[in-house]
């Protein structure tokens, strides 16, 4: 607000009457108040881009913190490029909510008023007219707002069907999958098609802000050209001054640009609500399998494992996921039966059991159950009598073993993948570990 106010001292007081010492120091004034003003800039730049990298930083660490909470049956229906692009995309989104809405919308409250209340003072009739126009600048941002936001989830949708095709033919089962049996120009025409209507939504998006932000700029064109008439006018017959004018010209360029960016509050949050709704529709996800409050550690020593009654059924779709996270599967019209039916026995300290049955009878679900990967339906299963329910879910797979079918390895060195499941594993137990599995001589 200082800098038209100065213009108007510089004219009135300054140029017209020739007091050439005053212009220089209104000259150097100004020069100071630009420096000040980039000052005050960088500083407001520099805490918004704080509170919007720790923004992403927080919800990329509790959605991740979170997913990995969700049980096996979570991750058996979940296209993994759609969880990812939630993780990317979407909190990215979430985050310029807070970066430019939030922040811009006090500063520009802010300049709002003070603009206005310092034009009042210079000239209130021609504020008014420059004031007409006000509700021209509200009316088109529900529209707009609304038909962004609808673009905005259809983007991230399609964006995340395009990552899950990427993600899962961009792995080692799904590049052999291709090279065997698939048509790799036909994946790439999948691919293009996909990558095309992400294009599309992306140009529609485009041009909606664009003819958004030309409707607004030439509502205040036509608004400043009143003013500028009226201001003419009051001019001319002496009723203000020319550095009033001037001021009042350079004050309605301050006015204008808070007025549009206010305007665009509304459509901007509108469409970081979407980002919103699908980080959050995440993180409400609650774990199938989880710890109880008072829940205790594996006991120490000689182990006993007793199967009572087992009954399990594996959990349906609507139990386990989200529906916008598995796309491409079919909804489920009926239950997929009990797999274990009333199974019971007991395997005691330093022995060995093998259970033998046709493909199918449920051997790899018991091995499921045993570390709670899956909690049973019905009856029960207890280390030394105790109902594995209530003991600490990593407590009890520390204490188990397992040898899958398929081996999987982290993008890593062999040293970092044999430390995971034990961190601080010595140099021989790991070379002990890997000729016990004859990777080397």
């Amino acid at each position: 607000m200082t800098t038209p106010l100065l213009l108007r001292n510089l004219i009135d007081d300054g140029v017209i009457p020739g007091n050439s010492a005053l212009v220089t120091q209104i000259a150097l004034l100004v020069a100071f108040i630009a420096i000040l003003d980039a000052l005050f800039n960088m500083i407001g730049r520099w805490f918004s881009a704080r509170i919007g990298e720790g923004l992403i930083f927080d919800l990329r660490s509790q959605v991740f913190t979170h997913i990995q909470k969700q049980s096996i049956a979570f991750f058996t229906r979940t296209q993994t490029g759609a969880l990812i692009s939630r993780i990317n995309s979407d909190v990215i989104g979430a985050q310029q909510a807070f970066t430019s809405t939030l922040s811009g919308l006090i500063s520009n409250v802010l300049s709002l008023i003070l603009v206005t209340v310092t034009m009042l003072i210079l000239s209130w009739q021609i504020t008014l007219v420059s004031l007409l126009l006000l509700p021209a600048f509200i009316i088109p941002t529900k529209w707009v707002g609304k038909k962004l936001q609808g673009l905005t989830r259809d983007s991230f949708n399609l964006n995340a069907e395009m990552s899950a095709t990427m993600t899962e033919r961009f792995n080692v089962s799904g590049a052999l999958l291709v090279s065997l049996y698939g048509n790799p120009s036909s994946e790439s025409s999948t691919f293009s098609a996909r990558a095309r209507k992400v294009a599309n939504i992306g140009i529609s998006i485009a041009l909606l802000n664009r003819l958004f932000f030309i409707a607004l700029t030439s509502i205040a064109a036509i608004a400043t050209a009143f003013a500028y008439g009226v201001g003419g006018h009051f001019t001319i017959n002496e009723q203000i001054s020319l550095g009033t004018l001037l001021a009042i010209t350079a004050l309605l360029a301050r006015l204008y640009g808070p007025l549009t960016a206010l305007s665009n509050v509304r459509v901007d949050v509108m469409t970081a609500l979407v980002s919103f709704e699908r980080v959050f529709e995440v993180l409400d996800l609650q774990p199938m399998v989880s710890d109880k409050p008072d829940s205790k550690p594996v006991g120490s020593g000689g182990l006993s494992i007793k199967f009572d009654s087992v009954r399990f059924s594996y959990p349906r779709a609507e139990e386990i996921s989200l529906a916008s996270l598995e796309s491409v599967a079919k909804p489920e019209t009926v239950d997929s039966g009990e797999v274990l039916k009333g199974i019971s026995f007991e395997v005691l300290p330093s022995t060995m059991t093998a259970l033998v049955g046709s493909s199918g009878a449920g051997k790899t679900t018991i091995s499921a159950l045993l570390p709670r990967l899956y909690d049973v339906t019905s009856g029960s299963i207890a280390i030394n009598g105790v109902d594995i329910r209530d003991l600490q879910v990593q407590s009890l797979r520390s204490s188990i073993g397992v040898v899958t079918q398929d081996a999987h390895m982290f993008h890593d060195t062999i040293e970092a993948n044999l430390r995971y499941a034990k961190v601080d594993a010595t140099t021989s137990e790991m070379e002990k570990a890997v000729k016990m599995l004859k990777y080397l001589n």
